[in-house]
């Protein structure tokens, strides 16, 4: 994952709604996926595993987060699971088959969420967070991106 993405994702992830975060987690899989595919490629295992360990975190993180009393739950527990193993089968065979058929799983999830989140009025997860305002200054042969209202209680209640 670029360093532009990590910005861009940490960004959404402050100003998201539950529905939001969970679109955001499908995304940032799909990247981590795109990067193991990458490394893959180059050869470069080192690289392909780490980029699996995230792959297989963000996967953890969508499964901690289902409440099981309530459908679709139970599914989503079952197609995540799946895609745990197929991680597994892809790491261990260093094959991008099995990352092929959990990005199949995963991108309709994330376009159904994606639905959902833009009826989801609910505010944002993180309260206290910060509020960026962002723009360009021009400057002789520059051009500078400026953050104004840094503040100090960066989504930390006093």
């Amino acid at each position: 994952m670029k360093k532009e993405d990590r910005q861009r994702f940490t960004f959404r992830i402050a100003q998201a709604n539950p529905t939001e975060l969970a679109v955001i987690l499908y995304e940032m899989l799909l990247c981590y996926l795109e990067d193991a595919e990458e490394a893959l490629e180059a050869g470069d295992t080192v690289l392909f595993r780490e980029a699996v360990r995230k792959s297989r975190g963000c996967l953890n993180e969508l499964l901690g987060s289902l409440e099981l009393h309530y459908e679709p739950a139970p599914t989503l527990q079952r197609l995540y699971m799946f895609c745990l193993r197929r991680l597994a089968r892809g790491e261990q065979r260093r094959d991008r088959e099995p990352l092929a058929e959990i990005r199949r799983v995963i991108v309709p999830l994330r376009d159904a969420y994606g639905q959902i989140a833009a009826s989801n009025s609910a505010g944002p997860v993180m309260n206290n967070s910060q509020t960026v305002y962002a723009g360009l200054t021009y400057g002789r042969n520059t051009l500078t991106e400026n953050m104004a209202d840094q503040g100090s209680n960066r989504g930390i209640l006093a």
